[in-house]
């Protein structure tokens, strides 16, 4: 209780005190009047208290606002507590923090979360889309489950600390909910929705994706895993890397989103955060089997959408015979033998350069296709490569149309 809500208190206190000594003078003074100057007496009695229970504020009495103003304060403590992390200087400043919404705000701003505003299930939650009229802005709204139930402070301080993870191909983080049993993030919106729908998901006479815009994302991918693992400190592990997770911009401009907050612990298990969340084909299998929460995970997870980008193929697909249902088992054989035109997507119709697809399947080969991909090169020097690819871009009037 602040120092004016006890101030407050006390002068009502007294208030009462005096109040108590008038009525009974009062009282001694009409006990001998009649029936009329008792009904007086009652009726002054009830003035004087609704006097004094409306002199003092409802709030000092019973405050619905003290959990509100512990999460400000909760807020306002780890800000301060978050953006004194080692991260870059230039994200250092308030308005990249995240902002608490309260649930009913978010609920307004989805109509109530009404099946028209439902975008897609991901794991662990509910997406949806929504606006929020207090900042003007189209938002991405992800409502966890309540298995992913977190503490209102843990939950609160990552939420914080991703939100100052700045970066072009990072997915801004804008705000999020603890409000009891809920738990929600507020993201910025991407028009053109996840990688998944432009590759594996094509509507019907929509053009596949080039060559060029294939290698712009694998650039852009890179770039921001580089900067999760690398620049932010500590490092974010990305446990879930996948082409639903990629989510595009305007001109396929990808942005990695759903990092962070895959570190929750869906069982209470103590051990859980050294453990590799990602999805079945994004994982190798020693990773899958003996969980160790490494960098190398991640580069593995990167290369196997690389390898979706190059064939069009999802990771598992139990449509497909036996022996190719697994993207990587599938592909590693190609490479090994160098036939690399086998695994081009066959949408591309050959429009590629040989140069560039070369260059991309050695890296892959490099990063975890080998016998004993110990040593895997850095997520930097892959983006590097890449870029590389990507700025070398295929051009109709120099390559010829390649047969597959």
């Amino acid at each position: 209780m602040e120092y004016f809500e006890v101030h407050i208190l006390i002068v009502y206190l007294y208030s009462i005190y005096f109040f108590l000594l008038l009525n009974a003078c009062v009282v001694g003074m009409v006990q001998s009047i009649n029936h009329s100057g008792a009904v007086i007496l009652r009726f002054y009695q009830f003035l004087m208290m609704c006097t004094f229970v409306d002199f003092y504020p409802s709030h000092v009495l019973y405050d619905e606002s003290d959990d509100e103003r512990e999460d400000d304060s909760i807020h306002d403590q780890l800000s301060l507590d978050v953006k004194n992390l080692n991260l870059k200087d230039e994200v250092s400043a308030d308005e990249n923090v995240a902002k608490k919404f309260t649930f009913h705000k978010l609920a307004v701003a989805t109509g109530n979360f009404k099946a028209d505003c439902f975008v897609r299930e991901v794991g662990f939650g509910k997406v949806y889309e929504g606006y929020i009229e207090k900042i003007n802005q189209v938002v991405t709204i992800k409502q966890l489950d309540p298995i992913v139930l977190q503490g209102k402070r843990k939950f609160v301080s990552e939420a914080l600390r991703l939100s100052l993870a700045e970066h072009p191909n990072l997915v801004k983080l804008i705000g999020f909910c603890a409000e009891g049993e809920q738990r929600l993030l507020v993201y910025e919106n991407m028009p053109l929705g996840s990688l998944e729908n432009h590759l594996h998901d094509l509507s019907p006479g929509k053009k596949p994706l080039d060559w060029n815009t294939r290698m712009k994302i694998a650039v852009g991918v890179a770039r921001g895993l580089e900067h999760l693992l690398d620049e932010m400190k500590p490092p974010v592990i990305y446990r879930d890397l996948k082409c639903s997770t990629i989510l595009l911009g305007e001109d396929y401009h990808p942005k990695l989103t759903d990092f962070g907050f895959a570190k929750v612990d869906p069982i209470g298990n103590k051990n859980f955060s050294t453990s590799v969340m990602c999805s079945y084909g994004y994982g190798a299998l020693d990773y899958a089997v003996m969980g160790p929460l490494v960098v190398k995970s991640n580069i593995y997870s990167f290369v196997v959408v690389l390898l979706e980008l190059i064939t069009g193929r999802k990771a598992i697909d139990y449509r497909r015979p036996a022996d190719e249902k697994i993207l990587v088992a599938w592909a590693w054989p190609l490479i090994r033998d160098r036939r690399f035109s086998e695994l081009v997507d066959p949408l591309l119709e050959g429009r590629y350069p040989v140069w560039g697809l070369y260059r991309a399947l050695t890296v892959a080969a490099m990063c975890v296709l080998e016998e004993q991909p110990d040593v895997p090169p850095s997520i930097a020097d892959v983006a590097t490569v890449l870029n590389c690819i990507a700025t070398h871009q295929y051009d109709p009037q120099v390559h010829p149309i390649q047969n597959s």
